[in-house]
């Protein structure tokens, strides 16, 4: 039956102050501020850019200043430029279709890695994850990292987990992450 990551929210509770008393990684060499907002660590992060910028144009900055809880799978300025400049530039210019694209990066709970890792094993080995975009994304491991397949088949690795916010926690991955029938 699918278990949905909001069905971990005692488990999460508790992990969330392990994570912050073992130090926030830093992300893009740049500190991470477990009491900042998700909004306000991604502006701080140099491999973060195209992502905030995209969040800025598709107006969703005050969304993630917001309370949450939320999940974020953040791909890096490395992981949008795998896309072709020219889609890249019709997706900016797409507002309703860049929040689709972003939202399918943001999970509408709190989950550190060691969560999204026990509900893949209870899972079986893979975990459907539902994301605010409408994407169901799938959560594995493989080679001891965590992995999400989006609905065109495209996997994106998890390079820095568990960089803790006021309203969530952000997990930086190097693809971006599209949903079925948008630009690849």
């Amino acid at each position: 039956m699918f278990k949905t990551l909001a069905s971990a929210a005692a488990i999460l509770t508790a992990t969330a102050g392990f994570a912050a008393a073992q130090g926030n990684p830093t992300v893009g060499g740049a500190p991470m501020m477990a009491d900042m907002t998700i909004a306000e660590n991604a502006s701080a992060a140099p491999n973060l850019t195209t992502l905030v910028a995209a969040v800025t144009e598709a107006e969703m900055v005050e969304t993630l200043m917001g309370a949450g809880p939320f999940t974020v799978f953040a791909p890096t300025n490395s992981a949008f430029a795998q896309i072709n400049a020219a889609s890249l530039e019709k997706l900016l210019a797409n507002k309703p279709q860049l929040q689709q694209v972003l939202g399918c990066h943001v999970v509408a709970a709190e989950a550190f890695s060691q969560d999204i890792a026990g509900m893949i094993a209870a899972d079986g080995g893979m975990h459907p994850v539902e994301t605010v975009g409408g994407c169901t994304l799938t959560a594995y491991m493989e080679g001891g990292m965590l992995k999400l397949k989006d609905e065109n088949g495209r996997v994106a690795t998890v390079t820095v987990a568990d960089v803790d916010q006021s309203n969530g926690v952000v997990h930086v991955i190097d693809t971006v992450l599209i949903p079925a029938g948008q630009v690849q």
